[in-house]
């Protein structure tokens, strides 16, 4: 097998690999946003102030993650790219 293709299969089942662990990671952290939000409704003892600090501090949380991963896909597309024009050579 050439080895550029076989360095492009590897670098395919990684980006698959990231994607799986991103997208369980996602659900644990909007599962436990919402576990939270649920609490802190029903208890009562957060100020107003205090929890527009917290969805704010969520907001950014969710943005941080939003630019990670496209991060990563951008750099999974550039490696995509750069082996695909190695193997035409």
């Amino acid at each position: 097998m050439d080895q550029k293709n076989l360095v492009k299969q590897m670098l395919d089942l990684h980006k698959t690999s990231f994607d799986n662990g991103f997208t369980m990671l996602l659900v644990i952290q909007d599962q436990m946003e919402k576990m939270v939000g649920s609490l802190i409704d029903q208890t009562g003892w957060l100020p107003e102030e205090g929890r527009k600090v917290l969805d704010s501090l969520l907001s950014n949380c969710r943005e941080g993650r939003e630019d990670f991963k496209k991060l990563v896909d951008d750099g999974y597309l550039k490696a995509h790219d750069f082996f695909e024009k190695a193997s035409r050579n």
